[in-house]
């Protein structure tokens, strides 16, 4: 590539709509030496392989994904390794080969990898991401510049223990190659000793040809299963380049059951026991049903709960006993008492749940307690079976603005007055409702929470997951091994078993005297023994695919129960929680939220190693990055080294998302159109962004004018490079002289944003075309950045508290504390266009009122500044 610098310009996204946004474009802007191309070259990247090999044994999975890809062109070219993993999986390598240069990871603790990467932040930087994907899933995304005409091979391998729900396991992949692969495969190899009792394999994308592609072999403990199409068997139509493959390949399984205590297997000194005793009779259970009925629950929401609930009590075994009680900032009960599940009393039941309408805020401490106390009064009154199981189902949308509202008081309350009498099981709807609030909540009353995501399946998914906690099979059982005979065990006591699922616990063996390792079991309705098998003697032959399964599975379960109970007790029982699973994922090498990967580039002639990092994805957003400057490489794959997301969109909203808070600040600047504010400022790298706000057409019948962002100037001294963007063109500014370009603009080397451009309805009366400002990385720019979003770029420690109603039922208002001061701020939401630049998505946040007044430094009037491209 030449040293001369021109312009680099690449459609990015255009999107139509018929609504009166009429078209949204994305103006990606990162600053680089860059070249001129016209026309979009990633149709000269050939991926030409893609494999997926996952083995599992013993129902612990070991997936390896190979990815190869070429750069057919005469310039080089970013390529991008994309993979959605189940959030249950933990990442234990991923590797790169370019150009017959290998990476490989290694697992440090996050602090420690993120100061080895600070150091290392000098050099140049393409761009990936990691974020949450979907219900089930976690995508993980880096790309690399890749020189002309070469390969990359990129390998990444994560392990996970399958769960047993609803009597079956399920390995998940997401395949999207986007088109058709010369070499595409999926390969499953399972090895169960206790014997396969069926297997079924199927996709989301399957049609009437795909469906015969797949291979399936089931012999006796083994299972087969591989789906290998050709190139022309991918494609949607004859000679096109559109694929059929893009969705979820999907292999369900279970095992033999024999009908003991459980099945034990010992390898190189650890055990394992699956727990999981079939025939059992179904417990009778006592379920009350507190169901959210506020304002926010309103449409769509309301209606699908009621057809879920009308299904479950269908469903409810005459032995059963259910009450309903419905809560906005009041309760009302359909009954004093639980009723037995009659026909008449359930036809009765589904008359009131029907006439369920939404009304008022959110009072759930009332709720739940009135819940309790009614389960507890007819326990004292013998009005229940004495062998049953209590348990409360909470289904919420909204954080509580009634009442208590105060999260960790209404947690307190619900777990003093259930005392583990009952079990609390959480279903959080949609996503503004605080769901960790609920998983604490759940896991501190022997339950568990689930997100129902909002979609056209939120009924069946409200019944799948009562399916799930429905059929008590047992009650507090303990698994109970020989004194002195193991150590380290994993959770050996367990409140209830479901029909469906299994118990897992696993340990370190201190002998191998098997004749005396029999394994006790206790619990209401079951008590026995189980015996051991040792692997090496009845399975001598049997090679371990991927190392000591049992010791991986002991660990992987190990620290996955304590990142669980880091919230249950006490602080320094977390502390030690937090601790031990920081010191098991740096031994075993798995990716986890207190752990970062760090792939070092090999000694070269070129000089000392060059860090690049990951981390294991999350709920909150995680941004990885891939930097390179000539042949040195560095890899950031870190839970938001930035900390924040400055943006600013709408008339003009200003919001402050805090991943790592999983919250967000907002406000709003009221200026008179033609005003130009400073929103980012940095001297040390001469960088500098200002934008011009516009008002509507015309005074609208409200008497309100909405005003705008409609132009932004961006300056990167160093470069000598200014931009112009507005909602008619961009303009660079090149050798003097102004070009104006129509395309996506893509300038790479220091700083990232997007310009969104929101079209509207050009014959509108009021309202005009406007552009959205979002910062999507920062962090090469210096501590002294500042401006209207630049001051938020290295982070702000606030805190918030005395939490009450507000003019409006669901945004309740609250103290902040921020800079020394203390603020009236409001709970709402904010229209965020990043992630969704068609709708556009929610994102609750704190809204701080008077133009942003105590959260910003000084006055709003102190970021104006005279013309487009000026400091003041």
């Amino acid at each position: 590539m030449a040293d001369n610098t021109v312009i680099h310009c690449i459609p990015m996204m255009y999107v139509k709509c018929l609504c009166c946004r009429l078209s949204i474009f994305t103006i990606y802007c990162v600053f680089q030496y860059f070249h001129l191309f016209l026309l979009l070259f990633l149709s000269q990247v050939e991926v030409y392989s893609v494999k997926v090999d996952c083995t599992v044994t013993y129902r612990f999975a070991h997936t390896v994904i190979t990815s190869k890809a070429l750069n057919k062109a005469n310039f080089s070219q970013e390529i991008v390794f994309e993979m959605e993993l189940p959030k249950t999986a933990f990442i234990t390598n991923f590797s790169m080969e370019i150009d017959g240069q290998i990476y490989v990871g290694e697992v440090k603790e996050k602090e420690k990898a993120k100061k080895q990467y600070e150091k290392a932040v000098s050099s140049g930087r393409t761009a990936g991401l990691v974020k949450a994907s979907g219900r089930k899933m976690e995508k993980f995304s880096v790309s690399v510049n890749i020189a002309a005409e070469s390969n990359v091979t990129f390998i990444m391998t994560y392990e996970e223990l399958l769960q047993r729900k609803l009597g079956q396991y399920e390995i998940l992949t997401r395949v999207k190659p986007k088109q058709p692969i010369q070499e595409f495969q999926i390969v499953t190899n399972i090895y169960e000793p206790q014997g396969i009792s069926y297997v079924d394999a199927n996709a989301t994308f399957f049609s009437n040809e795909l469906l015969p592609l797949v291979e399936k072999r089931v012999t006796g403990n083994k299972a087969h299963i591989s789906f290998s199409p050709t190139m022309e068997q991918q494609r949607k139509c004859p000679g096109c380049d559109g694929t059929l493959i893009d969705g979820d390949f999907i292999i369900k399984y279970d095992v033999n059951r024999a009908k003991s205590l459980g099945d034990i297997q010992i390898v190189n000194g650890y055990f394992v026991h699956f727990f999981a005793p079939p025939d059992l009779p179904t417990v009778p259970k006592n379920v009350v049903f507190v169901i959210d009925r506020s304002g926010s629950m309103s449409g769509r929401k309301i209606e699908q709960t009621r057809e879920a609930l009308l299904a479950i009590l269908k469903d409810l075994s005459e032995e059963d006993h259910f009450a309903l009680i419905l809560f906005d900032d009041s309760t009302d009960s359909w009954r004093t008492s639980l009723s037995k599940a009659t026909k008449e009393n359930v036809a009765a039941g589904m008359d009131f749940v029907r006439m369920i309408q939404q009304r008022g805020s959110t009072n759930i401490n009332n709720a739940v307690l009135e819940g309790v106390n009614m389960l507890v009064k007819d326990r004292q009154e013998k009005k229940l079976p004495e062998r049953s199981t209590d348990m409360i189902i909470l289904l919420t949308d909204g954080m509580p603005n009634s009442g208590e509202y105060h999260l960790p008081k209404i947690q307190e309350n619900i777990r003093s007055a259930i005392g583990e009498k009952m079990s609390l099981f959480c279903l959080g709807f949609g996503n503004d409702v605080d769901y960790s609030f609920l998983d604490v909540m759940s896991k501190q009353n022997k339950g568990v929470a689930r997100r129902i995501f909002e979609g056209s399946d939120a009924a069946v998914q409200l019944q799948g997951f009562y399916e799930e906690v429905a059929s008590t099979l047992l009650s507090e059982v303990d698994l109970r091994y020989p004194d002195n005979a193991v150590d380290s065990l994993t959770t050996n006591h367990y409140s209830q078993f479901f029909k469906g699922s299994e118990i897992v616990v696993a340990g370190r063996v201190m002998n191998n005297d098997l004749d005396n390792f029999m394994v006790e079991v206790f619990g209401q309705g079951v008590q026995g023994q189980a015996t051991a098998m040792d692997w090496d003697e009845i399975y001598p032959d049997e090679e371990y695919i991927f190392g000591d399964f049992t010791e991986r599975l002991w660990a992987y379960l190990t620290i996955q129960q304590l990142l669980e109970n880091r919230s249950k007790g006490t602080e320094d029982e977390n502390a030690n929680a937090t601790a031990k699973a920081l010191e098991m994922s740096l031994h075993y090498s798995f990716v986890t939220p207190l752990t970062s990967m760090v792939v070092t580039k090999p000694e070269t002639e070129d000089g000392p190693d060059s860090p690049f990092i990951s981390s294991q994805p999350s709920n909150t957003h995680v941004e990885p990055t891939l930097y390179q400057k000539q042949n040195h490489i560095h890899f950031v794959y870190y839970c938001h080294y930035t900390s924040v997301s400055p943006a600013v969109d709408g008339d003009p909203h200003f919001m402050i998302e805090l991943p790592e808070r999983d919250d967000a600040l907002c406000f709003n600047i009221n200026g008179i159109p033609g005003t130009i504010f400073n929103l980012v400022r940095d001297p040390e790298q001469g960088i500098l962004v200002n934008g011009q706000i516009i008002g509507d057409k015309k005074i609208a019948p409200d008497g309100k004018i909405n005003t705008y962002f409609w132009r932004f100037g961006i300056i990167h001294q160093t470069l000598g490079v200014r931009l112009e963007v507005s909602t008619q063109d961009i303009s660079v500014l090149q050798d003097g002289k102004w070009v104006k370009l129509l395309l996506t603009v893509t300038l790479k080397d220091s700083v990232k944003f997007v310009v969104l451009l929101h079209k509207v309805w050009v014959k509108h009366p009021y309202h005009r075309d406007y552009l959205g400002f979002y910062t999507l990385d920062s962090h090469l720019l210096s501590p002294s950045v500042h401006g209207l979003l630049g001051q938020f770029y290295h982070g702000i420690e606030y805190e918030v508290s005395g939490l009450r109603p507000g003019e409006v039922p669901e945004k309740p208002d609250a103290i902040m504390y921020v800079k020394g001061q203390e603020l009236n701020v409001t709970r709402g939401w904010q229209r965020d266009f990043q992630r969704d630049v068609k709708n556009g998505e929610n994102v609750p946040c704190w809204f701080i009122h008077s133009n942003g007044t105590g959260l910003i430094d000084g006055d709003a009037t102190d970021y104006v500044v005279s013309g487009l491209f000026k400091t003041v």
